[in-house]
């Protein structure tokens, strides 16, 4: 997949410069005229770049930056500031936002495109995280349950998932059913901050699955956290109409209609408190078995593995 790359600048003069700077080095090129066009692509498509203007309309891009900056989503996205030759204030302003780099008005292409390349380099090294929540993907996953394994520490491991999540996208489609999965991954994140260890780690195996791996005496405060803020959230991702009624509509393949209830989040908890866990695989097997317990239950619910076994 092309790397994508959002310009923005309420200069069209200056896009057209960059868009053909970056797309002949197959660059895909996204354009926003002005800081709360920026803002609004930011968070609603996967980038994996922001050329942002230090002085734009509605948003000047020091606070672009630090809205940005400031979202547990969204901090692992690479900024570059582009300021007026001179202007040290800018610069300064750029860097205190949370800027990763800056570059001066008027620059050369061939300065600016070896800048994009040392901030992209240094992004995939230091993630390796899903494109769509920047959070850890699989690799990062394995390495950490091994980690604990090997430590032979108590831990406790949550896989969470969303139930009904198919009916939804087919219905409202990707791009909200991408907003549900990032809502979801900011549900998870303040839960760990606010009831998790410094050292407790979040992943995102894929689509609408992700895992936490916590202390067994987190894991209640954790996961009912998450109930309620996800539960709280839900009807904000449907209409009015299917908000009032509590369930959305659809057919099977006979063309019969269903009634389909709002989403909801299972979690299955897997712990080595009550038993001996000897590896990776033995941690998805309860895990799956788990989830599956908490998806038959009612709305959204959590199941832990209390089952003694030497």
């Amino acid at each position: 997949m092309p790397v994508k790359i959002l310009v923005a600048d309420d200069d069209p003069d200056i896009r057209d410069v960059l868009r053909l700077s970056l797309e002949e080095e197959n660059y895909e090129v996204i354009e926003a005229k002005d800081g709360e066009e920026a803002l609004k692509i930011i968070t609603t498509r996967p980038l994996d770049l922001v050329l942002l203007d230090y002085k734009m309309p509605k948003l000047d891009g020091r606070e672009v930056c630090a809205k940005v900056k400031s979202d547990l989503l969204l901090r692992h996205l690479p900024i570059i500031m582009v300021t007026a030759k001179g202007d040290i204030n800018d610069k300064v302003g750029g860097i205190e936002a949370g800027a990763d780099d800056y570059i001066v008005k008027p620059f050369e292409p061939k300065e600016l495109l070896a800048r994009i390349r040392m901030i992209l380099r240094r992004t995939e090294r230091d993630l390796e995280a899903n494109p769509l929540t920047r959070l850890p993907g699989n690799v990062s996953i394995l390495n950490e349950l091994n980690r604990r394994l090997e430590a032979n520490a108590l831990f406790s491991v949550c896989y969470i998932d969303l139930d009904k999540f198919k009916a939804y996208n087919d219905k409202y489609g990707f791009e909200h059913g991408d907003e549900v999965i990032r809502e979801t991954a900011r549900i998870l994140i303040r839960a760990v901050q606010e009831g998790g260890n410094p050292d407790d780690f979040i992943g995102h195996i894929g689509g609408d699955d992700f895992v936490i791996v916590t202390k067994p005496q987190n894991v209640d405060k954790l996961c009912q956290k998450i109930i309620h803020d996800f539960e709280k959230t839900v009807p904000e991702f449907y209409n009015e109409a299917d908000r009032k009624n509590g369930y959305i509509i659809t057919y099977d393949r006979r063309g019969k209609e269903q009634k389909i209830p709002l989403l909801s989040i299972s979690i299955g908890v897997v712990s080595n408190e009550f038993r001996k866990i000897q590896h990776v695989a033995q941690i998805g097997e309860i895990g799956a078995e788990l989830k599956a317990q908490a998806k038959k239950l009612e709305r959204s619910n959590y199941v832990k593995d209390k089952r003694r076994r030497p």
